[in-house]
């Protein structure tokens, strides 16, 4: 039984395997992607990833360790000097896994391993998504924008109606004025008649 190994000998001897490994890493890191089988592949992961968090701290120890796995100096020149750069930010998880399908001749389940910050097509889908959450907090914002916004409205509303509320004192007081001058012309003519019969009178 084999409870609780799980190193995947690959079918190999210790020293073919660890050779391999070591060719499919340099291969990796020259040409950002690889096709292998889904086993080598994750046995690959445990291997390449810790030699990726190493060249982040660019050192002659650090150098000369994952030279002992590599054994490629440009490889080793290449890793320190551009793949470093480019996972810096990255805290881990520098390799994806995407399964192709299946091997025709013995069914062998297939895949691509690729370093994460060099597939351009992906990291333009992150940018361009836009991350959505269901926590409370974002239920919160949002009650806070509809708050603002129907505060706004009622601003909106009330200054309105101020203006209409000021405007009509000014039209009530243009009719008192018509109706003041169309019964001043009444009270004239009475006068006049008042004046006439006195006179006539006398």
């Amino acid at each position: 039984m084999r409870h609780n190994k799980k190193f995947n000998h690959l079918g190999r001897t210790a020293s073919h395997r660890s050779a391999m490994l070591s060719n499919m890493a340099c291969s990796l890191i020259k040409h950002k992607r690889i096709t292998t089988t889904l086993a080598k592949a994750k046995a690959l992961r445990m291997y390449v990833e810790p030699l990726i968090n190493k060249s982040k701290d660019d050192s002659t120890h650090s150098r000369r360790t994952v030279f002992s796995y590599l054994k490629d100096k440009e490889v080793v020149a290449e890793l320190f000097r551009d793949v470093a750069e480019k996972v810096a930010k990255r805290e881990g998880g520098y390799t994806r896994i995407l399964k192709t399908g299946f091997r025709l001749g013995d069914a062998a389940e297939m895949c691509i391993v690729e370093l994460v910050d060099y597939n351009e097509n992906m990291l333009k889908d992150k940018v361009a998504k836009k991350k959505t959450t269901r926590r409370a907090g974002s239920k919160k914002a949002d009650a806070a924008v509809v708050a603002t916004a129907a505060l706004a409205e009622e601003v909106a509303a009330e200054e309105i109606i101020e203006e209409v509320v000021e405007e009509k004192p000014v039209v009530e007081a243009e009719v008192t004025a018509e109706v003041a001058v169309e019964e001043t012309p009444n009270a004239d003519d009475s006068s006049v008649e008042k004046a006439t019969e006195e006179k006539a009178a006398d």
